[in-house]
């Protein structure tokens, strides 16, 4: 069986890194991949969002199954183009990838299914979303969000009401978000811990992976800009059997009901982003493919065939205990360029990836090689993940692979997991 992964960043490495594993696979292509993908396979110049010539690719090497690694090409209907031509491809149909294409649609769509979720407001002119504030009563704050896709930086954290009124005058008015930022979200900031969990679907039955927590503020102590994820570890030590059972209850199997009930039947990964408050459980988001870093400590921990689960997904036939954890928990920490989240220089050489123990796993995500180097070539750059019997001794081990590599001005947080850890709970 030849695949064909989309995407480039080192949720995509996982993902070739983990097939490579499933016996039945033979070919590799990574459209376009980064410096590392090609360990396990081989680039193909072809952008992610680019859905004819990835069709046209798939068709010209008979490819058996094409696994979408970003949102953008699901949003964009990637699935469907393919499905109109009879190729396999693992992921949700456009109308199915709303749930995470517009926040607007997922935040009203929780409402409808009674998943439980953040009080909210839905808005496209200032003066309407002023007037809601006015009349909201939220001690702790409220979060401004971008309904379209922005790649993960449409979200403004607001200490006070009177912080929420500028973002939202800010996102419609001065439109840093572009249309992404037509339509926003105002919804009461939660306080409590956050939690991932993605589970397989095939448009009727979930198979869950183990919880993950990732790490999305810049800096230590959860400071700073908020990032595409700056590291994560599974499953968290705070999250037992009981709450894994009320998740998929509440949240989880009514998302998959609500979408089928719909017409629209959701087949891939189902994210859902949550936080445990004093309240109770809320759902603050979904999205329709695996997370990163959330994939690089999920994959390591997956004990099943990675090809043929997402194979029963495409085909219907998913069973539960097809998706198996391995014992243990696994950490990632990840290797930023100096400069993110902001601008970031290019082309700096990295050394020290040979000097990794090999019993360690390095996931290359902003990376080039280029005459027999590999070079910096994005913002998050590499991430570390590595196993332990518990959460402290996951951590010590990626770290230790951390120390091992040098990039000029490399940064990465300190924390992973520590937090918990003083808590007692690692």
């Amino acid at each position: 069986m030849d695949v064909l992964i989309a995407g480039s960043g080192g949720r995509e490495d996982a993902l070739a890194w983990k097939l490579r594993q499933s016996a039945g696979v033979g070919r590799i292509y990574i459209a376009p991949g980064n410096g590392g993908t090609r360990r396990w396979g081989e680039n193909v110049p072809i952008a992610a969002e680019d859905t004819a010539a990835l069709l046209t690719f798939a068709q010209e090497k008979r490819v058996d199954l094409t696994v979408v690694g970003p949102e953008a090409p699901l949003a964009a209907g990637i699935v469907d183009a393919f499905q109109a031509a009879r190729l396999p491809i693992f992921g949700p149909t456009q109308a199915a990838a709303q749930l995470e294409a517009s926040k607007a649609f997922a935040k009203s769509f929780m409402r409808e299914q009674g998943i439980p979720t953040a009080e909210f407001g839905v808005f496209n002119e200032y003066e309407a979303a002023r007037d809601f504030l006015a009349g909201a009563a939220w001690p702790d704050g409220a979060v401004v969000k971008a309904s379209g896709l922005a790649a993960g930086k449409g979200v403004i954290v607001c200490d006070d009401l009177a912080q929420a009124d500028r973002a939202a005058y800010e996102m419609l008015r001065e439109r840093p978000f572009g249309a992404a930022g037509d339509t926003i979200i105002i919804e009461e900031r939660l306080i409590g811990p956050e939690l991932s969990l993605l589970a397989f679907a095939d448009g009727r039955t979930l198979a869950p992976m183990l919880p993950a927590r990732d790490h999305k503020r810049f800096f230590d102590g959860d400071q700073g800009p908020n990032t595409g994820g700056m590291g994560a570890y599974a499953p968290p030590p705070d999250v037992d059997e009981a709450l894994l059972d009320e998740i998929m209850r509440r949240v989880m199997q009514p998302a998959l009901d609500g979408l089928a009930a719909r017409g629209t039947p959701y087949v891939g990964v189902l994210y859902a982003g949550l936080m445990l408050t004093a309240g109770g459980l809320k759902a603050l988001e979904f999205n329709c493919r695996f997370g990163d870093p959330e994939t690089q400590v999920i994959l390591p921990l997956l004990d099943g065939d990675l090809a043929q689960i997402m194979l029963a997904c495409v085909r219907g036939e998913l069973a539960a205990e097809m998706v198996r954890p391995y014992p243990g928990v696994c950490a990632a920490v990840v290797m930023a360029a100096p400069g993110y989240p902001g601008s970031y220089p290019k082309g700096l050489p990295i050394s020290g990836l040979e000097d990794v123990p090999e019993d360690m796993l390095v996931f290359h995500a902003g990376t080039v090689r280029r005459d027999g180097r590999f070079l910096t070539n994005g913002g998050r750059v590499l991430a570390v993940s590595a196993r332990g019997e518990d959460l402290a001794t996951a951590a010590a081990r990626a770290y230790e692979g951390v120390s091992r590599i040098h990039f000029e001005g490399a940064h990465y947080r300190k924390d992973i997991g520590v937090s918990l850890q003083e808590a007692g709970q690692g």
